[in-house]
């Protein structure tokens, strides 16, 4: 891994999901996209009741990883350049957090510092049924660049398993960053 390789920070929040997150990490390695990792607390609970991996396995996978509460790590930073970031899955605390300003954590500092720098931040909010509050929040998030991607599967990928449909998801939240992960694409 060299300084020019590119950064994008993967934030994975406690929200259902996140095997999403960890399949961002994997196909960055594999695309040579140096991955900065933010795992919420309650991350690391919905990790456990959701896989076999612990955090320290999540973490391996980052080319760099940061505690919660370490507000003065590099993702914190606008002077720390990077593709945007992309929180996968996000929880609606966290896009709360995100959308307000007023941020508890790095996961949601960086997601702030993000959207400042007018760089691209993708929120993957895992959540349903939605009221309208929650509604609010995206379109606000949404005029303030952020953009709000809920996952959502593609049958016309085929998806053959529950890996299939989380890879193909990923791959279309990766190409909001101009990465292609090599997914089935409509009328291909």
């Amino acid at each position: 891994m060299t300084a020019t390789m590119p950064r994008l920070v993967v934030g994975i929040s406690g929200a259902s999901g996140v095997r999403y997150g960890i399949e961002a990490l994997r196909v960055l390695r594999r695309l040579g996209v140096a991955s900065h990792l933010v795992m919420s607390r309650a991350a690391e609970v919905t990790l456990a009741h959701e896989t076999d991996l612990s955090a320290a396995d999540v973490h391996a996978l980052a080319d760099h990883s940061y505690a919660p509460e370490d507000i003065g790590a590099a993702p914190a930073s606008g002077s720390f350049r990077t593709l945007g970031m992309l929180v996968a899955p996000c929880s609606i605390r966290s896009m709360g957090e995100i959308a307000t300003g007023v941020t508890t954590s790095l996961l949601t500092r960086a997601a702030d510092v993000t959207l400042k720098e007018r760089r691209r931040l993708v929120l993957m909010v895992r959540e349903t049924p939605l009221h309208g509050g929650h509604l609010r929040t995206m379109a606000h998030l949404s005029d303030l660049g952020a953009v709000i991607a809920p996952p959502a599967p593609a049958f016309y990928a085929r998806p053959a398993t529950l890996d299939d449909m989380v890879s193909h998801t990923v791959g279309r939240l990766l190409d909001l960053f101009g990465l292609d992960a090599g997914i089935r694409r409509w009328g291909e």
